[in-house]
């Protein structure tokens, strides 16, 4: 039987057929692992306490836990962790690359989507969800209830759309919709269009934050879209449009790292000017990374 932590690899977690399982996997195994790390304390947020403060009324000090941890927690009111959070989910046409079939871009933000979508109607915080490609495809509006959660997983179940994208006219539509503050989610790859640039990206990231939301975007690229482990003469294939080149791999490949590299730091530090916080994802990593980002953004809104 698997280690309930080993759920937290993209790899193994595809192995599970239910798309409710992986989310309760993803998370279970996320807070198994925080036990015994030095972010126990977010372990804590999740199960609705918050550390004791001077002032604080003891008779709400949760001694369970403190027989547990040696440390004094309070159990928190339903009005202290209310959150409104909206997950943006790209489901376009570059979203869908992998490479030597292992999970691929938009496989692994489905699942953290439904992740956070778990935890989140857990938590009785309110979670809502926007797919979107080159059109917002599905708008569900935040909710905390369990039925609620359902819909949400029906929606990711189904976000294989594979059109092209227009990411910035869709995040100003998203900007236009969310009218009550909270938290926006983005999951992307942040890849442009043929008819949009990296700067209008960024106008429609900033057209978000200044609705009053506080806003994360993980940028999730393909392991190869960032190693370049490719040989010899290849065919290379426009992830949004049918274009096509052939190059020999060995003579673009550093002149291609270094583009790459220069695309995700023009985001970071446009993301940074802009108040926004950047988490730059690679399909490889494991999903506590991702977690724990969301979870440190959170936790700064009490």
């Amino acid at each position: 039987m698997r280690n309930i932590e080993e759920y937290l690899r993209p790899d193994v977690i595809q192995e599970v057929a239910r798309l409710d399982l992986k989310a309760r996997f993803i998370i279970e195994g996320f807070i198994s692992g925080l036990h015994d790390s030095p972010y126990y304390g977010f372990s804590s947020e999740f199960s609705e306490h918050r550390k004791y403060s001077a002032g604080d009324d003891p008779k709400h000090i949760d001694w369970k836990v403190f027989a547990r941890t040696d440390k004094f927690y309070i159990k928190r009111f339903e009005a202290e962790t209310n959150l409104d959070c909206h997950i943006l989910l790209d489901v376009s046409e570059s979203m869908a690359y992998s490479y030597g079939g292992v999970i691929g871009k938009l496989e692994y933000a489905i699942y953290m989507a439904a992740a956070l979508g778990y935890m989140m109607v857990n938590q009785q915080d309110n979670v809502g969800l926007i797919t979107f490609d080159e059109e917002l495809t599905n708008v569900v509006p935040s909710r905390s209830k369990r039925a609620h959660l359902i819909a949400i997983l029906g929606v990711l179940a189904s976000a294989m759309q594979h059109r092209s994208s227009r990411l910035a006219h869709c995040l100003h539509r998203a900007a236009d919709l969310l009218r009550k503050r909270g938290l926006v989610v983005l999951f992307s790859d942040l890849i442009p269009s043929e008819v949009e640039d990296q700067q209008q990206v960024m106008d429609g990231l900033r057209h978000v934050r200044h609705r009053g939301h506080d806003v994360i975007c993980f940028q999730l690229l393909d392991h190869a879209e960032l190693a370049f482990p490719f040989e010899g003469p290849v065919r290379f294939v426009d992830v949004e449009g049918s274009r096509a080149i052939r190059a020999d791999s060995e003579e673009v490949a550093e002149a291609y790292r270094e583009e790459i590299r220069d695309f995700i730091e023009r985001y970071r530090d446009a993301c940074r000017d802009a108040e926004i916080d950047f988490v730059q994802v690679d399909t490889a990593d494991s999903f506590d990374r991702v977690l724990l980002s969301f979870l440190r953004k959170r936790q700064r809104k009490f």
